[in-house]
């Protein structure tokens, strides 16, 4: 009897599971079905199409046409921007005439490279790159650089380009740049470039004016590091640095001797970091996240949980980086254990 119920019971849990089963397979056919909707803004803004035209003979292009004939190339047409109606130029330029920003990230020779296969393969060169004057005089483009070399490996005469009169777009142009996937190193170094372009450019800006444009106050800090050592493992510190780091309302000329300074001594940190990696290994130990785990242990803030809105530092970056120093050279491999390492893992940064 026992038996029979047990198999009874087995069967319909069998049946529950299975109808179970089904129901969750229903439930993730629609994995868009949980997500939050976009909601479109009710109050339309802008410009209505008829407004956006602009014939190349219009006053507010003039300036921006005589610039592209100047340079060689052909002025195609205008329109007003949709969002603000600021004016905008097409046009095609010689390849030799736009230079990318001085700011920008590195070029990759092998992504523009294969940009250029596939521009090849596709039969048209569609994407028109965005030109500003730049602080040379000459043209500069803030978010082309992949694909005016690819431009050039495909031995093109000219490139077409959508021409603004607003210099600054350069500089706010950056975050929205998707033309080859930033990594860590690649938004840091932006950063830092485009600080000390606009500290040359004006004595006294400061951080805090261009907090929009810099996006976090660490990429400063970590574009400083990358600029002394490419290789540095930035990612592995990103926790830390976000927690203490700021903009501050001082000259970037002067903040920017300090964030050389901090980048100092994040890059003595980090070979003490590395001792204690040959320490652990030599122990034993072999994980992808020996780092994470040495620069959690000697992280003085990671308990620190900063609640929503404060955006005031547990400590300042300083006294943080002096503390994490000391607690570096202090490391003591023998007190490790696995479970440690296992711990750690789970929830380790992935590292650039």
């Amino acid at each position: 009897m026992a038996a029979k119920k047990a198999a009874k019971g087995g069967a319909g849990g069998a049946k529950r599971g299975a109808a179970g089963g089904a129901k969750a397979a229903r439930g993730r056919a629609k994995p868009g079905a949980a997500r939050k909707r976009l909601t479109p803004r009710a109050e339309k803004r802008g410009l209505a199409a008829a407004e956006v035209a602009l014939a190349t003979s219009a006053p507010e292009l003039a300036p921006l046409v005589a610039e592209v004939t100047g340079a060689g190339g052909a002025a195609l047409g205008g329109y007003r921007e949709p969002l603000s109606g600021h004016a905008l130029l097409l046009a095609a330029l010689p390849l030799d005439a736009v230079d990318p920003t001085p700011f920008q990230r590195d070029l990759s020779p092998t992504h523009a490279k294969k940009l250029a296969v596939k521009i090849e393969e596709s039969g048209a060169y569609l994407d028109p790159i965005i030109v500003v004057r730049g602080a040379d005089g000459r043209l500069w483009t803030p978010n082309g650089r992949h694909r005016l070399a690819a431009a050039k490996v495909l031995g093109l005469r000219v490139i077409t380009a959508l021409v603004s009169p607003d210099e600054q777009l350069a500089f706010r142009i950056l975050a929205l740049n998707t033309e080859k996937a930033h990594n860590l190193r690649d938004r840091s170094l932006e950063v830092i470039r485009m600080a000390r372009a606009l500290a040359k450019r004006d004595a006294k800006a400061r951080e805090t004016d261009f907090a929009q444009e810099f996006e976090s106050p660490e990429l400063l800090t970590l574009g400083a590091v990358y600029e002394q050592e490419s290789r540095f493992a930035g990612g592995a510190y990103g926790s830390f640095l976000k927690k203490v780091d700021r903009f501050q309302a001082r000259p970037l000329a002067a903040t920017l001797r300090e964030r050389d300074a901090h980048a100092a001594r994040l890059l003595a940190i980090d070979a003490d970091v590395k001792k204690a990696i040959e320490a652990l290994r030599a122990k034993g130990f072999e994980s992808p996240y020996l780092r994470a785990f040495v620069v959690a242990r000697i992280n003085p803030v990671r308990f620190v949980k900063l609640k929503k809105g404060d955006d005031k530092p547990p400590m300042p970056l300083p006294a943080a980086l002096l503390r994490m120093a000391a607690a570096a050279k202090k490391f003591d491999a023998g007190k490790v254990r696995e479970r440690d390492l296992a711990l750690v893992a789970a929830v380790a940064p992935a590292e650039d």
